[in-house]
């Protein structure tokens, strides 16, 4: 066996910048002549760590002015948080003495099928158990990480746990042992390892192999902050290697042991595998995962040393001091009292609070495009905040700054995943149209030169698909572009779509994702592989394809958008090189061990830094600690460790925002003690006012020099010469701007894709059905049934209005029955006058002659008819109208006097409290002030009085000059169409405040 030193522990200050610092230090330590530092390996904790460190390299020789170098062997551990697994180093090819690591994904897929089978018949299905299969897997990877096998759940501590616990806790125990049981003799069968314990045993064998023949060159392990057993038992090792030396970043020398000990036990245990985790730990200090790892690395504190260099970024040391009091733990914190002001000095850090994450989005970008002003200055963005950054990156490109964001997307957000999303969403909901048409417009479909003709068709078909969802399927979409001429392009839309709408009931998971694949190359071709997000959406579909069929996994069409997009989740999208070379943006992952001139730790509020703990779905936080394993508030110490380190930057900015999509927001502890370090006195000295207004005035446009006023426009003569609808006088006297805005600029609205079924739309198809029946006879329900056949409406919608439609209608055709002389003469015809040069026009919904040859005015209403006082007022004047059209002979085969005029409403019946529920649909009311009524004309004056409304709208506007005021009658009930067109918002509060005076 060979002979091992004494431990070579170091720590590289906060403020020195640990790449750079470490280069510096590696150097002049390592270089062996010609050869340089090609001897040394260095261990480090991931490949982001590696290029981080390359590039402290290129930098320091740059610095030297040396042209050519060679750097050092560098191999990773694996950052398991970042998924990322071990160097070939550590793992080479033909290890044979340790079994083969199983593959997650089908880990997880037969978890899955376990977790079905132990649960019975209450088990969730579909993307409910994949997400409990993955929870279950999480947990077990938690208990491997710290050497915990399934059989220490039986221990006599867990089992005097369970009478404490409550029922789900206790169940949801047994149930992880059972899963645990069943899967650890599955992998013995296979004779494989889940690849948590691999690492683990990786770790051991290259430990005892370099304790019994150590290494002919030196072996440094840098930036490794991981606590785990087999990773703190490796880097002892390697600490006691000839040449070799772990360093720690950011390890605090200066807490005195007072601090220290209040830390809490941090898996001291006295006894060997003896890992307690009291209540009274301070886990969330930034300090305890070190000394956590010091403990099971069996390392005093007085071992470590300080690293020997600082880096070409150091700042100055001023500011450690204030950096190890910013976080003492709640006892020690009680000396911020007296504590000089020399040793809560934190120069070069700044706090920027904004209103919003926009503004917070703005200020950042705008900090940033100041910096790179300097030559050679580098900056870098660190938030955990994905949303944030993805703002962040967008404002940047307002200078053409394309800042490389290594955090990366997660797969659902890019172009390909969103596309293998919509692609699932389409199966899932039959070419629903939302989903339909989101896919058939994605910038991926048809990504060649004929995307333009493609995208023309697309919106055309997507103009007549607007309104209710109509029936799923194909063949109603294809009825729908036959109408408006696009049934070639349809028949190219239906090819691609086939395979995903023939899918009924539970299916092998390996054939969907096969029609998805299929789906999607038909309509996009080789673009939905291509770039980045692509590949990796390729190697996603690709492992989970192989794996559910060696399973023989199954699962819903209906569920598997779910299921996708749960999975493609933990697919994190990093951008190809190629973005500015001095603008990074970083996760707090990613950030750990890099260094700049300037550090933004932006989104520092509570929830989100440090993130809210998530308590494990499975195991309850007693049994976790009674097995050794860190809590919850674990994480909240690794975020104030990635804090402490960016604050070492010689330039700092601590931003938030005080409200987001939510509401307030509370900011950050972290944040929250520098200001009670800094104390009120400093604080305004740190504020950074000036990045925050300038995002403020940056988009801002030169002030009005008055006030917002009332539209009134005045189109000319021959613009205003146009034709009355018998429903639109209603809008020329109530709200002039909407008829302008309707009328004469001819603007409409259109409705959503799935829309939910419009008064409008119900009116149509009620009227649809009573002409239909009026014209060809038989049951009124047949026709109603058959009418909305022939509109394609969906199911659910049927479902939900057709009961009570069909009982109003039922209400229809016993009051014409009981009125056998009443005999309809127009059904839905249109007619026409002429006033005062104006043509008038509208659709008579019924006239009927009664007995004595007068004429009886029907006007069908799906909703409640208008007041009396409407009409009385002027409003609501459309049975006068058509009234006035039939005297004067307008509408074809209908003469006489108007006497009658009615409203048949198929609403509620309000006069009716009690009965069977589908009798109280159905009444007749009347505008006019006849029997009881107390408001509305009287009968004779109706016609004169809607006459006289009807001329004096021609006059003013028509054929007049009066501006068409927005809404010149307050209180006239109009439409919202046109609100944001006439500004509404920006001077409807003074008008009314105007009036009111």
């Amino acid at each position: 066996m060979g002979e091992l030193n004494a431990p070579q522990i170091f720590s590289i200050a906060a403020h020195r910048g640990f790449a750079d610092a470490l280069v510096a230090g590696l150097v002049p330590r390592y270089s062996q002549g010609d050869f340089g530092l090609a001897r040394l390996t260095l261990l480090l904790p991931s490949t982001r760590a590696m290029r981080t460190v390359s590039e402290a390299f290129i930098r320091y020789y740059g610095a030297q002015g040396t042209a050519g170098i060679l750097m050092p062997r560098m191999a990773v551990v694996g950052d398991l948080d970042l998924d990322e697994t071990l160097g070939s180093l550590l793992d080479p090819l033909g290890t044979n003495d340790i079994p083969v690591a199983v593959d997650p994904t089908r880990r997880w897929l037969r978890l899955a099928q376990i977790l079905s089978e132990e649960i019975g018949d209450k088990a969730p299905a579909g993307a409910t158990l994949l997400r409990l299969a993955r929870d279950a897997a999480a947990t077990m990877d938690r208990l491997l990480v710290e050497d915990i096998g399934p059989e220490q759940l039986l221990k006599e501590e867990i089992i005097d746990l369970l009478g404490d616990l409550s029922g789900h806790w206790q169940d949801s125990l047994r149930l992880f042992a059972r899963v645990q049981a069943r899967w650890l003799i599955e992998l013995q069968a296979m004779g494989a390892l889940d690849a948590t314990s691999r690492r683990n045993r990786l770790f051991d064998l290259t430990a005892e192999q370099w304790k019994a023949s150590p290494p002919e060159n030196p072996v440094v392990a840098a930036g490794v902050t991981s606590a785990a057993p087999a990773l703190a038992r490796l880097l002892k090792t390697v600490s006691q290697l000839p040449g070799g030396a772990v360093i720690l970043p950011d390890f605090d020398l200066s807490i005195d042991d007072a601090v220290w000990e209040e830390l809490g036990a941090a898996g001291g245990g006295e006894e060997p595998g003896d890992t307690p985790f009291e209540r009274g730990d301070a886990v969330t200090h930034p300090q305890y995962h070190m000394k956590l790892l010091l403990n099971r690395m069996g390392i005093a504190r007085g071992e470590v040393q300080q690293w020997h260099r600082k880096g070409m970024t150091a700042a100055s040391p001023d500011r450690t001091h204030a950096i190890s009091s910013l976080f003492l733990p709640p006892e020690a914190s009680k000396r911020w009292a007296s504590l000089p002001a020399d040793k809560r000095r934190l120069a070069g850090v700044r706090i920027m609070e904004t209103t919003n994450p926009e503004a917070e989005a703005q200020a950042i970008a705008l900090l940033v495009r100041e910096a790179l002003e300097t030559p050679e200055k580098r900056i870098s963005i660190v938030t955990p905040d994905r949303s944030l950054a993805r703002r962040v990156v967008q404002h940047l490109r307002r200078w053409n700054i394309e800042a490389d964001d290594s955090a990366g997307r997660p797969l659902p957000q890019t172009p390909a995943g969103r596309l293998m999303l919509l692609l699932a969403e389409v199966m899932a909901e039959r070419a629903a149209p939302v989903a339909l048409m989101a896919l058939l417009e994605h910038p991926l479909v048809r990504f060649d030169d004929n995307r333009g003709s493609w995208l023309k068709n697309a919106r055309k078909f997507e103009r007549a698909l607007r309104g209710p969802r109509l029936a799923p399927g194909l063949s109603v979409l294809r009825h729908v572009a036959e109408n408006i001429e696009l049934s070639d392009w349809f028949s190219e839309v239906e090819i691609a779509l086939n395979p995903l709408l023939d899918c009924i009931g539970p299916m092998p998971l390996a054939g969907l994702l096969n029609r998805l694949a299929v789906a999607g190359e038909a309509l996009c071709g080789d673009a939905i592989w291509s770039r980045e997000d692509g590949r990796a959406l390729a190697s996603f579909v690709e492992d989970l394809r192989v794996h559910s069929s060696d399973s023989g996994t199954s699962l819903d069409p209906s569920e598997l958008h779910l299921a996708l997009r749960d999975a493609m989740e933990a697919v994190a999208v990093r951008p190809s090189y190629g973005g500015h070379s001095r603008v990074a943006i970083y996760g707090l992952l990613e950030s750990r061990m890099s260094r700049t001139d300037l550090v933004i730790c932006a989104g520092l509020n509570e929830g989100n830094w440090p993130a809210t703990p998530s308590a494990d779905p499975l195991l309850a936080p007693p049994v976790l600690r009674a097995l050794g394993v860190p809590g919850a508030d674990f994480r909240i110490g690794l975020s104030a460790h990635d804090l402490a380190g960016a604050l070492g930057a010689p330039e700092v900015v601590l931003s938030r925002a005080e409200r987001d999509t939510e509401g307030p927001t509370i900011p950050s502890r972290f944040l929250l003690r520098v200001k009670a370090l800094l104390g009120e006195d400093l604080i305004a000295r740190h504020r950074e006012n000036e990045a925050v207004a300038l995002a403020q005035a940056i988009d801002d446009a030169e002030p009005n020099d008055g006030i917002y006023s009332r539209p009134e426009p005045m189109p000319n003569s021959d613009q205003r010469d146009v034709a009355i609808a018998v429903t639109a006088l209603d809008r020329l006297r109530g709200d002039p701007y909407q008829f302008y805005a309707q009328s004469i600029l001819r603007l409409r609205s259109l409705d959503p894709l799935d829309a939910e079924p419009s008064p409008a739309w119900q009116g149509t198809v009620a009227h649809a059905i009573l002409q239909r029946w009026h014209e060809e006879g038989g049951q009124l329900r047949e026709i109603a049934r058959r009418v909305l056949e022939e509109q394609n409406a969906h199911p659910l919608m049927e479902g939900l209005w057709l009961p009570r439609l069909l009982a109003a209608l039922d209400w229809v055709e016993r009051e014409i029955a009981a009125n056998p002389q009443r005999k309809p003469v127009a059904i839905e015809e249109k007619g026409q006058m002429v006033i005062d040069g104006v043509r008038v026009h509208g659709r008579a919904d019924r006239i009927d002659q009664l007995p004595g040859g007068e004429l009886a005015i029907v006007d069908y209403k799906t909703g409640k008819p208008p007041k009396s006082s409407q009409v009385e007022a002027g409003f609501a004047l459309q049975l006068g109208l058509i009234a006035m059209i039939a005297e004067r002979g307008g509408i074809e085969g209908v003469s006489g006097k108007a006497t009658a005029f009615e409203y048949w409403s198929l609403s509620k019946n309000p006069k009716i409290k009690t009965g069977p529920e589908n009798e109280k649909f159905g009444f007749v009311d009347t505008p006019l002030k006849v029997g009881q009524k107390r408001s509305g004309p009287l009968p004779d004056e109706f016609l004169p009085n809607t006459e006289f409304f009807l001329r004096e709208a021609i006059a003013n506007w028509i054929k007049g000059n009066q501006p068409f005021t927005a809404k010149l009658e307050p209180d006239y009930p109009g439409y919202t169409d046109y609100d944001q067109l006439m500004r509404l918002d920006e001077w409807q509060a003074r008008f009314d405040s105007e009036n009111e005076q």
